[in-house]
Formats: structure tokens, C-alpha cells, sequence
């Protein structure tokens, strides 16, 4: 592993989390490592696709797993960031309830109701 491919990959945690959740600092975590240089630093770096369109994916993927815990930390980045506006978030789950039907898409919509609530105003 390079320095540049390390320096590389927190460049682009903090693009994508735009400090929602702080850089990793270094430490010697095989998993923490490989995010960020592989994840991060390969992955999310290429230029084919922009950060948003990255992120709706994973948006996607979340729900589809039903793990709407982690769907919040999106949600929050991509309106911190300007990637979506407050009426696209309520978006998402109009549109995931045709694809991964309802059971699942309850859970991201309560998260985009309580991102949306956390940040009124802002």
C-alpha cells in the first residue's frame, strides 16, 4: 500500500461523508485499511460516476438489505453536500416501494423523516 493511495482514500471519505462521519484516522485495522485504500481510494475515486450518483446506489443497496440503520449517515451527507434536495429524499421511498416493496421501504422512509427533521431549518 502507497501513502498516496492512504492520502487518497481520506481525501475521498471526506468527499463523500463531507464530515458527517470523521476521516478514520490511521491505525493499523486490516478492514479500516482496505476501505480506504481500496473502497475509498479505487472504488469511490473513479470518474465514470459522480459521488451522487454513487450514493443513490448505495441508498438502494441499504434498503434492499433492510438495514435502514446505516441509510441515515447517506441521507445526511447527500443534503449536507447538496447532492439532493429535502422533496428528493422524500423521493427514495416512492420509488424503492416499487422495487423492494413496502416491508422494507418503511424503515428508510422513518430515516428520511428523521433526517429531514434533524436538519429543519438548516
Amino acid at each position: 500500500m502507497s501513502d498516496n493511495r492512504r492520502e487518497k482514500g481520506k481525501a475521498m471519505f471526506d468527499a463523500v461523508y463531507g464530515g458527517v462521519l470523521p476521516v478514520p484516522p490511521d491505525r493499523d485495522l486490516p478492514f479500516q485499511n482496505l476501505m480506504l485504500d481500496n473502497l475509498f481510494s479505487e472504488v469511490w475515486g473513479r470518474e465514470a460516476m459522480s459521488i451522487r450518483d454513487r450514493r443513490l446506489i448505495i441508498i438502494g443497496v441499504i434498503a434492499a438489505t433492510a438495514d435502514a440503520s446505516l441509510i441515515e449517515i447517506q441521507l445526511k451527507a447527500a443534503l449536507k453536500k447538496g447532492e439532493l434536495q429535502r422533496e428528493q429524499l422524500r423521493e427514495i421511498p416512492v420509488i424503492l416501494t416499487q422495487y423492494i416493496g413496502y416491508p422494507r421501504t418503511v424503515p428508510v422512509m422513518y430515516a428520511v423523516e428523521k433526517v429531514l427533521a434533524e436538519t429543519a431549518g438548516s
